[in-house]
Protein backbone atom coordinates (compact mmCIF):
# COMPACT_ATOMS: atom_id res chain seq x y z
CA UNK A 1 0.00 0.00 0.00
CA UNK A 2 1.66 3.31 -1.06
CA UNK A 3 2.41 5.91 1.59
CA UNK A 4 -0.01 8.79 1.64
CA UNK A 5 1.59 11.99 0.35
CA UNK A 6 1.76 14.70 2.97
CA UNK A 7 0.39 18.05 1.90
CA UNK A 8 2.99 20.76 2.45
CA UNK A 9 1.44 23.35 4.71
CA UNK A 10 1.90 24.66 8.23
CA UNK A 11 1.11 22.11 10.90
CA UNK A 12 -1.55 23.51 13.19
CA UNK A 13 -0.75 21.40 16.24
CA UNK A 14 2.19 22.83 18.20
CA UNK A 15 3.24 19.42 19.54
CA UNK A 16 3.14 17.78 16.12
CA UNK A 17 4.95 20.78 14.60
CA UNK A 18 7.80 20.50 17.11
CA UNK A 19 8.08 16.75 16.61
CA UNK A 20 8.18 17.15 12.83
CA UNK A 21 10.81 19.89 13.16
CA UNK A 22 13.08 17.72 15.29
CA UNK A 23 12.75 14.70 12.98
CA UNK A 24 13.26 16.61 9.73
CA UNK A 25 16.10 18.65 11.19
CA UNK A 26 18.03 15.47 11.95
CA UNK A 27 17.31 14.20 8.45
CA UNK A 28 18.40 17.48 6.84
CA UNK A 29 21.66 17.54 8.80
CA UNK A 30 22.32 13.93 7.85
CA UNK A 31 21.76 14.67 4.15
CA UNK A 32 24.08 17.69 4.38
CA UNK A 33 26.77 15.57 5.98
CA UNK A 34 26.42 12.86 3.32
CA UNK A 35 26.59 15.48 0.56
CA UNK A 36 29.84 16.90 1.94
CA UNK A 37 31.43 13.43 2.16
CA UNK A 38 30.20 12.01 -1.14
CA UNK A 39 30.89 15.12 -3.24
CA UNK A 40 33.83 16.60 -1.28
CA UNK A 41 31.87 19.84 -0.91
CA UNK A 42 31.93 22.45 1.83
CA UNK A 43 28.43 22.41 3.28
CA UNK A 44 27.14 24.69 6.00
CA UNK A 45 23.61 24.65 7.36
CA UNK A 46 21.94 27.21 9.62
CA UNK A 47 18.46 26.65 11.06
CA UNK A 48 16.39 28.78 13.40
CA UNK A 49 13.37 27.12 14.95
CA UNK A 50 10.04 28.85 15.48
CA UNK A 51 11.10 29.54 19.05
CA UNK A 52 14.36 31.16 17.88
CA UNK A 53 16.66 28.25 18.76
CA UNK A 54 19.75 27.98 16.55
CA UNK A 55 20.79 24.71 14.96
CA UNK A 56 23.78 24.59 12.61
CA UNK A 57 26.06 22.18 10.81
CA UNK A 58 29.29 22.76 8.88
CA UNK A 59 31.56 20.26 7.19
CA UNK A 60 34.52 22.61 7.74
CA UNK A 61 34.70 25.99 9.48
CA UNK A 62 31.40 27.86 9.62
CA UNK A 63 33.26 31.19 9.78
CA UNK A 64 35.34 30.41 6.70
CA UNK A 65 32.26 29.30 4.78
CA UNK A 66 30.36 32.48 5.64
CA UNK A 67 33.36 34.63 4.65
CA UNK A 68 33.57 32.89 1.29
CA UNK A 69 29.84 33.35 0.81
CA UNK A 70 30.01 37.09 1.49
CA UNK A 71 32.95 37.57 -0.89
CA UNK A 72 31.23 35.57 -3.58
CA UNK A 73 27.97 37.49 -3.19
CA UNK A 74 29.77 40.80 -3.62
CA UNK A 75 31.53 39.66 -6.79
CA UNK A 76 28.58 38.00 -8.48
CA UNK A 77 26.94 40.23 -11.12
CA UNK A 78 23.24 40.72 -10.66
CA UNK A 79 21.60 40.82 -14.08
CA UNK A 80 18.36 42.27 -12.73
CA UNK A 81 19.94 45.46 -11.35
CA UNK A 82 21.18 46.86 -14.68
CA UNK A 83 17.74 46.24 -16.16
CA UNK A 84 16.10 48.19 -13.35
CA UNK A 85 18.59 51.03 -13.71
CA UNK A 86 18.07 51.08 -17.47
CA UNK A 87 14.30 51.22 -17.02
CA UNK A 88 14.60 54.04 -14.49
CA UNK A 89 16.94 55.89 -16.82
CA UNK A 90 14.51 55.53 -19.72
CA UNK A 91 11.64 56.78 -17.59
CA UNK A 92 13.64 59.80 -16.44
CA UNK A 93 14.75 60.55 -20.00
CA UNK A 94 11.16 60.41 -21.19
CA UNK A 95 10.06 62.71 -18.36
CA UNK A 96 12.80 65.22 -19.17
CA UNK A 97 11.90 65.07 -22.86
CA UNK A 98 8.30 65.95 -22.01
CA UNK A 99 9.42 68.85 -19.81
CA UNK A 100 11.65 70.22 -22.59
CA UNK A 101 8.79 69.92 -25.09
CA UNK A 102 6.44 71.75 -22.73
CA UNK A 103 8.95 74.56 -22.18
CA UNK A 104 9.47 74.93 -25.95
CA UNK A 105 5.71 75.07 -26.40
CA UNK A 106 5.42 77.80 -23.73
CA UNK A 107 8.25 79.74 -25.38
CA UNK A 108 6.51 79.62 -28.76
CA UNK A 109 3.28 80.78 -27.14
CA UNK A 110 5.13 83.78 -25.70
CA UNK A 111 6.28 84.53 -29.27
CA UNK A 112 2.65 84.52 -30.40
CA UNK A 113 2.46 80.99 -31.81
CA UNK A 114 0.08 78.12 -30.99
CA UNK A 115 -2.48 80.38 -29.30
CA UNK A 116 -5.56 78.83 -30.91
CA UNK A 117 -6.28 76.33 -28.14
CA UNK A 118 -5.91 78.78 -25.23
CA UNK A 119 -8.92 80.06 -23.32
CA UNK A 120 -9.33 83.56 -21.88
CA UNK A 121 -7.79 82.69 -18.52
CA UNK A 122 -4.72 81.14 -20.12
CA UNK A 123 -4.35 84.16 -22.44
CA UNK A 124 -4.51 86.51 -19.45
CA UNK A 125 -1.82 84.52 -17.66
CA UNK A 126 0.34 84.65 -20.79
CA UNK A 127 -0.17 88.42 -20.97
CA UNK A 128 0.92 88.84 -17.35
CA UNK A 129 4.07 86.82 -18.04
CA UNK A 130 4.89 88.99 -21.03
CA UNK A 131 4.36 92.18 -19.01
CA UNK A 132 6.59 90.86 -16.23
CA UNK A 133 9.26 89.93 -18.78
CA UNK A 134 9.07 93.36 -20.42
CA UNK A 135 9.43 95.10 -17.04
CA UNK A 136 12.50 92.99 -16.28
CA UNK A 137 14.04 93.88 -19.66
CA UNK A 138 13.42 97.61 -19.08
CA UNK A 139 14.94 97.44 -15.61
CA UNK A 140 18.00 95.56 -16.89
CA UNK A 141 18.49 98.06 -19.72
CA UNK A 142 18.12 100.94 -17.24
CA UNK A 143 20.82 99.53 -14.99
CA UNK A 144 23.14 98.90 -17.94
CA UNK A 145 22.68 102.47 -19.26
CA UNK A 146 23.31 104.02 -15.83
CA UNK A 147 26.43 101.93 -15.47
CA UNK A 148 27.73 103.14 -18.88
CA UNK A 149 26.94 106.80 -18.01
CA UNK A 150 28.79 106.58 -14.70
CA UNK A 151 31.71 104.90 -16.45
CA UNK A 152 31.92 107.72 -19.02
CA UNK A 153 31.65 110.38 -16.30
CA UNK A 154 34.57 108.84 -14.41
CA UNK A 155 36.59 108.68 -17.62
CA UNK A 156 35.81 112.33 -18.42
CA UNK A 157 36.86 113.42 -14.93
CA UNK A 158 40.19 111.61 -15.31
CA UNK A 159 40.89 113.30 -18.67
CA UNK A 160 40.03 116.77 -17.29
CA UNK A 161 42.37 116.22 -14.37
CA UNK A 162 45.10 114.98 -16.70
CA UNK A 163 44.70 118.02 -19.01
CA UNK A 164 44.95 120.41 -16.09
CA UNK A 165 48.13 118.71 -14.94
CA UNK A 166 49.64 118.94 -18.44
CA UNK A 167 48.69 122.62 -18.73
CA UNK A 168 50.31 123.37 -15.40
CA UNK A 169 53.47 121.49 -16.40
CA UNK A 170 53.71 123.47 -19.65
CA UNK A 171 53.37 126.76 -17.75
CA UNK A 172 56.17 125.73 -15.43
CA UNK A 173 58.37 124.77 -18.38
CA UNK A 174 57.71 128.13 -20.13
CA UNK A 175 58.36 130.17 -17.01
CA UNK A 176 61.61 128.32 -16.41
CA UNK A 177 62.98 129.33 -19.90
CA UNK A 178 63.85 132.87 -21.19
CA UNK A 179 64.35 132.52 -24.93
CA UNK A 180 62.79 134.74 -27.60
CA UNK A 181 61.98 133.83 -31.17
CA UNK A 182 61.87 135.76 -34.44
CA UNK A 183 58.89 135.48 -36.75
CA UNK A 184 58.22 137.06 -40.15
CA UNK A 185 54.91 138.89 -40.34
CA UNK A 186 54.06 140.37 -43.80
CA UNK A 187 57.73 140.62 -44.72
CA UNK A 188 58.75 142.49 -41.56
CA UNK A 189 60.92 140.71 -39.09
CA UNK A 190 59.50 141.15 -35.63
CA UNK A 191 60.97 139.79 -32.44
CA UNK A 192 58.34 138.20 -30.20
CA UNK A 193 58.76 136.97 -26.71
CA UNK A 194 58.20 133.23 -26.96
CA UNK A 195 57.47 133.06 -23.28
CA UNK A 196 54.69 135.60 -23.49
CA UNK A 197 53.19 134.12 -26.64
CA UNK A 198 53.02 130.62 -25.17
CA UNK A 199 51.61 131.85 -21.89
CA UNK A 200 48.94 133.82 -23.72
CA UNK A 201 48.10 130.76 -25.80
CA UNK A 202 47.87 128.54 -22.74
CA UNK A 203 45.61 131.04 -21.00
CA UNK A 204 43.30 131.01 -24.00
CA UNK A 205 43.14 127.21 -24.05
CA UNK A 206 40.02 126.12 -22.25
CA UNK A 207 39.49 122.70 -20.84
CA UNK A 208 36.04 121.41 -21.58
CA UNK A 209 34.14 121.07 -18.40
CA UNK A 210 30.88 120.03 -19.92
CA UNK A 211 29.52 117.10 -18.05
CA UNK A 212 26.81 114.62 -18.88
CA UNK A 213 23.81 115.78 -16.92
CA UNK A 214 23.27 113.61 -13.86
CA UNK A 215 20.71 110.90 -14.33
CA UNK A 216 18.04 110.43 -11.74
CA UNK A 217 18.26 106.84 -10.56
CA UNK A 218 14.61 107.00 -9.60
CA UNK A 219 13.47 107.97 -13.10
CA UNK A 220 10.22 106.33 -13.99
CA UNK A 221 9.23 104.65 -17.21
CA UNK A 222 5.75 104.45 -18.53
CA UNK A 223 4.21 101.22 -17.49
CA UNK A 224 3.35 98.76 -20.20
Amino acid sequence: MPREKIKIKKIDSLTARQATFSKRRRGLIKKAQELSVLCDADVSLIIFSATGKLCDFSSSSMEDTLTRYVLHSNNVEKPVQPCLELQMGNNKQEMLHKEVSNEFHKLRQMKGEYLEGLNMEELEQLEKKLEAGLSLIIKTEEERTLHEIKKLQRKEARWIKKNRQLKQEMKMMILSGGKSMTVNLEGDNKVLDAKGVLLEWLNNVSISGNRVPPVDNNCSHPSS
